[in-house]
This record gives C-alpha cells, structure tokens and sequence, in this order.
C-alpha cells in the first residue's frame, strides 16, 4: 500500500508499516496544498493518507472518496510511538474510502474506565476518592 505522509505527521512512524511505503506530501511538491486538493492529488496512485488533521472529516466531504484515510490523535514523534500498535493495525485495516481515527486510550486501572481524554479519569478519580 503506497501511504502519504502529510506535513504534521512524524516520518518515523514509517518504521513500523511493514509491506507499506511512506511518500512525504512535500516529496510530491504537495505541501502546501489545502486538504480538498491534497485528497484529490493522492487519490490518483496513493492509497492511504497518514495525517494529523483532526478536522478534515468535518472540512471535506469523505463520501466516495476511493483514498483511505487515517488520522493520528497527536503529531509528537513520542506520543505516537506510544500507540504505534494501534495506528499499524488501523493502517493494515484500511480500505479503499474508509476512515479512522487513531488516539491513545488512557486506562483508570481502579475503574476500569477508558478514555481519550486523561482529564476525564483524573475527575472520574476525584469523584470516587470523595473529593
């Protein structure tokens, strides 16, 4: 599966998409184009946009596209080294048009309860300690 890179996300997670290859959107000359024209330029050869834009699912109009489309939850090399198994696993699953979001799940081990959002344990926390 050919995989393109955007600008914001970290080059090294490439390491790790064994069977895949990674192609920086600024290696094509396709840095600074805007999302709508960014999906349309890939769709012809790539299969896969890798990116950190959380916002492209709300900006652009997904429906029919024939690209796949993963977004990572955070563009920090060591953060998204943390759930690199997750993103692997969502890349490996894609499909043509599909899409999916990858984040760090954090995990209340006294709860059970998970979250993307580590505020949300800590209050969670709060609450069952009584304060």
């Amino acid at each position: 599966m050919l995989i393109l890179f955007d600008h914001g996300t970290p080059r090294s997670v490439a390491r790790w998409l064994h069977g895949h290859t990674g192609v920086e959107a600024i290696a094509r000359g396709w840095d600074r184009l805007a999302n709508g024209a960014l999906l349309k330029a890939a769709e012809e050869g790539v299969d896969l946009l890798l990116s950190t834009d959380k916002n492209i699912q709300y900006q652009q109009n997904l429906k029919g596209r024939r690209i796949a489309i993963v977004i990572l939850g955070n563009s920090q090399r060591p953060a998204v080294h943390g759930y690199i198994d997750r993103v692997i696993a969502a890349v490996n699953a894609a499909t043509p048009g599909s899409f999916a979001e990858v984040e760090k799940i954090f995990k209340d081990e006294r709860s059970g309860a998970t979250t993307k959002r580590p505020a949300l344990l800590r209050c969670l926390k709060a609450l069952q300690d009584g304060d």
